[in-house]
């Protein structure tokens, strides 16, 4: 689904090299975790599979499209199949946490039929369907979290990038927010998790890639939290 080959990426103004030769692939349904230190790369990476930087050196695909080769009106098709989670939410705070999801179909034109069946199913997958006419200052940080990756999955995404979603969160609601990407990986969407928590990655028990100084120097099926 996703394929690094000897990627490089160079910023010129400071000269600074935030990926050097990595490569990798993430098959479809896999959950995949990426780690590392600040600055080890992990942000020039999603960024060049969203689009908004090109490799210096290397070849990017998604789906064996090129990436840096495609135009605009593609490059935003490409980007409706892959759902992103921060870890600030991004909620609309004038919304409910049901508006909140159905903005996301409303702008590209869905109809009322279409947004209610579909922001109704990810309420019930996230478990939220009690609290859809819930505005963000009511609900709690996970749940402001598990409302993001509602809205991330509204679209129906090949794969979510849910980068560092806990960040915010205390324990209790870090299971739950976890629990939640595990269900949705499960019902078949890929799921690529930064993380700095330990304890999610070890109990997770799956595949990680380790990031250090823009180079990959672990990946491994079962991994654990080594830095």
């Amino acid at each position: 689904m996703i394929k690094f080959q000897n990627v490089t990426k160079i910023y010129p103004y400071p000269k600074v090299a935030a990926l050097r030769n990595v490569s990798f692939n993430v098959e479809k349904g896999e959950f995949v975790s990426i780690i590392g230190k600040s600055g080890a790369g992990k942000t020039t990476l999603f960024k060049l599979i969203l689009g908004e930087e090109i490799p210096t050196e290397g070849t990017l695909f998604f789906k064996e499209i090129n990436i840096p080769e495609i135009n605009k009106s593609n490059l935003y098709k490409l980007r409706q199949q892959i759902g992103i989670v921060f870890q600030d939410y991004r909620l609309i705070p004038s919304k409910t946490a049901y508006e909140n999801i159905a903005y996301a179909l409303e702008v590209i034109g869905a109809d009322d039929e279409e947004i209610k069946r579909d922001v109704s199913k990810v309420l019930e997958i996230t478990n939220l369907t009690e609290r859809a006419e819930s505005f963000p200052d009511g609900l709690s940080c996970g749940e402001k979290q598990r409302v993001a990756i509602a809205r991330a999955l509204i679209h129906r995404p090949d794969f979510i990038i849910a980068d560092e979603p806990t960040g915010n969160l205390d324990p209790l609601n870090t299971q739950e927010v976890i629990q939640t990407l595990v269900k949705i990986n499960e019902l078949g969407t890929t799921i690529i998790l930064v993380t700095h928590n330990k304890e999610i990655i070890n109990i997770l028990g799956r595949r990680v890639i380790t990031l250090e100084e823009g180079k990959i120097i672990r990946d491994e099926e079962r991994g654990r939290f080594i830095l």
